[in-house]
């Protein structure tokens, strides 16, 4: 009988052990600050590690790509029809480089973001509900990135073309604090020509009024400008159109400097790769694809000269400041750009050569946007 009792007892203190145990983990694990956050502000949720996988077409080998808020991510921005796509195409062509179509949605977040902290009621009742600038802030932050980091293949190095990021560059630098900006730059005068003359809408723009729309490239610039001015020369790098695309390797090895990004002939190169296995997507609903498909050229550098109104050319120094600013003569029809290097003479060459190709290839990308707009 007492061996009976005495075995009870044992397994009753064992029981009480394994429970007290248990009840101990079960306490540290929830007081932990790793796995909810209380008021105090030394506790923080630490998120898990995120990450894509891959698997290399060539090798056959997985790998995994690892990204957070602090890698150096790439943003290049600037008014739309300046450039921007080239940029992107040509930086795509890198073997250690992602970019990918724009996606539309990241400005627009931001946009969200602006007009919700500057409405001052609508602020109040966010931070009434617990929603701070800081909370909405790692939102906002870790949208962004996932988006950026899951729209395309995976790369050592992401980046991302959407225009008018640009005018947030010092807020998005505050959210990815290793990030790097690219402010592309093109004469106003080429950049409204375009827009007006291949119909491109953008909200508050008069596609009637080549007055209106130099005033509102005047004001995005300058706002785009400054922002690029705040973060300073190691962060935001300002580029002509005009200088890359005449002199493109020289511009091409600043910009890859300026990044900490090897050196690739590659970039000089992108329309070899351009709808390739493996190489450069392109979008049939942006604009500028019928023309990033060709090497790169100097057709569209002048076109705008002789198609503004004389009125808007008599007083383009006062509807356009910003000219003079970003280094360009608002007195000069046509103005110097400069010298095209060897490469984009032979580019040139090439083109017209083979210009009913290219007239055909450039015929097909336009008849894919009219059907899908």
């Amino acid at each position: 009988m007492r061996e009976i009792m005495g075995g009870r007892t044992l397994k009753r203190y064992i029981l009480m052990g394994v429970l007290c145990l248990v009840t101990i983990a079960l306490i540290y694990q929830f007081s932990s600050p790793t796995c909810f956050a209380s008021h105090s502000q030394e506790s923080q949720w630490i998120s898990p590690e995120q990450f894509i996988m891959s698997k290399d077409e060539r090798s056959g080998e997985t790998q995994k790509f690892v990204y957070n808020r602090y890698m150096p991510l790439i943003f290049i921005g600037g008014m739309p029809r300046s450039g921007t796509t080239l940029l992107r195409v040509l930086l795509d062509a890198h073997p250690e480089i992602r970019c990918g179509e724009e996606t539309r949605v990241i400005p627009r977040l931001l946009g969200f973001r602006q007009s919700w902290l500057k409405a001052p009621f609508e602020s109040r009742r966010l931070s009434e509900a617990g929603i701070t600038a800081e909370v909405l802030d790692a939102a906002v932050g870790a949208f962004i990135l996932e988006i950026i980091a899951k729209h395309g293949t995976p790369a050592p190095r992401l980046c991302n073309k959407d225009p008018f990021t640009l005018r947030s560059a010092v807020y998005l630098r505050y959210l990815f604090p290793n990030s790097k900006f690219i402010f592309m730059i093109r004469d106003g005068r080429a950049v409204v020509h375009s827009i007006i003359s291949r119909k491109v809408t953008i909200s508050g723009f008069d596609l009637k009024d080549f007055r209106q729309c130099l005033k509102k490239w005047n004001a995005a610039m300058s706002a785009m400008h400054y922002q690029c001015e705040q973060l300073g020369s190691s962060v935001c790098l300002p580029v002509q159109y005009e200088q890359l695309v005449l002199q493109p390797k020289v511009w091409l090895q600043k910009i890859l400097s300026f990044l900490s990004v090897p050196w690739n002939e590659s970039v000089l190169h992108h329309e070899e790769l351009v709808n390739k296995k493996n190489g450069i997507s392109l979008s049939k609903l942006e604009r500028s694809t019928d023309q990033v498909i060709k090497p790169i050229n100097i057709e569209a550098l002048s076109k705008w000269v002789g198609q503004i109104p004389d009125d808007v050319v008599r007083d383009m120094g006062s509807i356009a400041p910003m000219l003079s600013v970003l280094g360009y003569d608002p007195t000069a029809n046509p103005p110097n750009y400069g010298t095209a290097d060897t490469l984009v003479e032979q580019n040139m060459k090439h083109l017209e050569e083979n210009k009913e190709d290219w007239l055909e290839n450039s015929f097909f990308c336009a008849k894919q946007l009219y059907l899908k707009t």
